[in-house]
């Protein structure tokens, strides 16, 4: 059956009334984490991770992305950063997995080019279903501050596999550490935030060609 012009704005209408928040809580005998995300938000962010940087990045995804983020995590950071830097990176995948629900009438496709200063990165991200990650940063230095930039990668496996993203991250110029990565969320950042906006030609369907992700 055609789908109708009313219809469509019905159903429309009806998304963007419906809140997409999730809060999911995640304890492991190394780590507890809650996040609570509104992916329909102002960009506000409270981040208490105990790793500093880690924090930071946070607050570009809620800014850059207009969505709410509240990230809560104890970790056993008298080892390292690792764990609670990979379990807040599975949390806040679960909780945007949970807030998109069945997906139906999102954009789904995002893509960002984000400069900073000389470093310039580009995102392209789909919410296809189909988890997988293709990672191009070449960054200079083993830290930034006290955090190790091998978690960069580390983090987005984690989000990749658990909000089942299809995601890709191009590093196209850069040579300061700090600038590259922060290049990096604010173009995830972006990219997200147009994947996940309600499409009002296609409200209230899958957007895909088999009717399904």
């Amino acid at each position: 059956m055609q789908t109708t012009n009313r219809q469509i704005n019905s159903n429309y209408d009806q998304l963007i009334k419906t809140p997409r928040i999730a809060t999911v809580h995640r304890t492991t005998g190394e780590t507890d984490v809650q996040v609570t995300i509104n992916l329909d938000g102002r960009g506000t962010c409270t981040a208490a991770t105990g790793i500093p940087f880690l924090d930071h990045m946070l607050h570009q995804i809620a800014s850059h992305g207009l969505i709410d983020i509240d990230v809560q995590a104890k970790g056993d950071l008298e080892i390292d950063d690792h764990h609670t830097n990979e379990d807040v990176g599975i949390t806040l995948g679960q909780a945007l997995n949970q807030a998109l629900g069945d997906r139906k009438g999102i954009v789904r496709f995002g893509n960002f080019l984000a400069p900073l200063d000389e470093a310039l990165v580009q995102v392209a991200l789909d919410f296809s279903g189909r988890p997988h990650l293709s990672y191009g940063l070449q960054i200079p230095t083993q830290r930034v501050g006290t955090y190790d930039t091998q978690l960069v990668r580390e983090f987005f496996v984690a989000i990749v596999n658990h909000s089942q993203m299809t995601l890709h991250v191009r590093q196209l110029d850069g040579i300061n550490s700090h600038h590259i990565i922060e290049a990096t969320f604010k173009a995830f950042a972006r990219a997200t935030r147009l994947a996940v906006e309600i499409d009002p030609r296609r409200a209230g369907l899958i957007p895909s060609s088999k009717g399904v992700l």
